[in-house]
């Protein structure tokens, strides 16, 4: 099977011959340090690594157009103030650096909605809807019949870029102190997401999945009370994913990072059915219990605590192990729960992706360089 097929077989319960071995990838810095620790320089790590070939992305652009022009207000030394292409002025380190810090925000109420935001959110942009040679070269690539990656199409966010833009205590304080307002952004955001659907995918393109994004919740649960999630965001949820599903895209994903627990259930009554990449950290997460939960209904990616990567090979083994029962059943394709960081040891992650391909693949060839970028 190729990769394409595997995802499909993978996540519709279907018989295949192992499952994928991927990863949602490396901090900035990770690569670089464990070339002290040998890695070699200048190799893709998908190539080194022998892992399945990353999903691929495709579709329009489903946010702001134009971005705001991303510029550097302030060097600091290691540290440097930015206006982001969001509008947001942030302080953001330049090496080892964790979330940017808010300092300010164009968006503040309906005013500044209106003269910096709205014009950016023109569902019938002809720019946003691109046509010509390059558009249709991109057409041809993504519905070639000999596909051998899975595709993945993106299908937009309807409150964590709102919280970006606003940052968190505006945006709650808005979501009550001007309701009508919050409600025009969120079905403005699913407007201009179903428009690009609708251009994207009726040009013939198939993907094997919807990508969302939102990273709504913390430790404590979601940022947004399930009542109003329920009754503002549910109904565009299910407008995109009717939309989707119209074209025969049934499997939907959704990247929220934090406790989920109060919103999975909404987020699966509204279609999206795949939770990624349900990070473990200290709320406990656990991939094997949303299966006890919620059944086959709901798909699964991730779920693979990073920190078990710096706790040495044995208790890595262990965790594969655990985790091998879901991965046999189906519906699941475990990575560590988020971009892989520069604490984890090389050689402990050589393990990682040995012991996997050992379990999880079946008995997967052990690890092959194989390439260099550019070579």
């Amino acid at each position: 099977m190729n990769a394409r097929e595997r995802y499909t077989a993978v996540m519709h319960y279907q018989p295949r011959d192992r499952c994928p071995i991927m990863d949602f990838g490396f901090w900035d810095e990770t690569l670089p340090i464990w070339q002290e620790q040998g890695y070699p320089a200048g190799v893709d790590p998908d190539l080194f690594f022998g892992m399945d070939p990353q999903w691929r992305m495709c579709g329009c652009i489903v946010g702001l157009w134009p971005p705001f022009p991303t510029l550097q207000l302030v060097d600091e030394g290691e540290t440097e103030i930015v206006q982001q292409a969001d509008g947001v002025i942030v302080q953001r380190g330049k090496f080892l650096g964790s979330i940017p810090r808010h300092l300010r925000h164009t968006l503040v109420d309906r005013d500044s909605w209106n003269a910096f935001y709205k014009p950016r959110l023109r569902a019938d942009d002809p720019l946003r809807l691109p046509s010509g040679p390059a558009w249709e070269m991109q057409l041809a690539e993504w519905t070639r019949p000999d596909r051998d990656y899975p595709l993945f199409i993106e299908a937009g966010s309807l409150y964590g870029v709102a919280r970006n833009w606003f940052g968190l205590e505006r945006i709650s304080e808005i979501m009550y102190d001007d309701r009508p307002l919050f409600e025009e952004i969120v079905e403005t955001l699913a407007d201009v997401v179903i428009t690009v659907l609708e251009y994207v995918l009726g040009a013939g393109v198939r993907p094997e999945a919807a990508s969302m994004w939102e990273d709504m919740a913390y430790s404590g649960g979601p940022l947004m009370s399930p009542k109003l999630f329920k009754q503002i965001l549910v109904p565009h949820y299910k407008r995109i994913t009717a939309t989707l599903n119209k074209y025969g895209v049934d499997i939907v994903f959704l990247d929220c990072d934090g406790n989920i627990d109060l919103l999975a259930p909404l987020w699966l009554e509204a279609g999206v059915n795949t939770m990624f990449p349900i990070e473990v950290g200290k709320w406990k997460a656990d991939p094997v219990e949303f299966r006890r939960r919620y059944g086959k209904e709901m798909r699964l990616m991730g779920g693979f605590d990073k920190h078990i990567l710096m706790q040495g090979k044995d208790a890595i083994a262990r965790e594969i192990e655990r985790l091998a029962p879901l991965v046999e059943e189906g519906g699941y394709i475990p990575t560590p729960d988020h971009r892989v960081p520069p604490d984890v040891a090389f050689e402990d992650y050589l393990f990682y992706v040995k012991e996997a391909k050992r379990v999880w693949g079946r008995g997967l060839d052990n690890l092959k360089p194989t390439g260099v970028i550019g070579s």
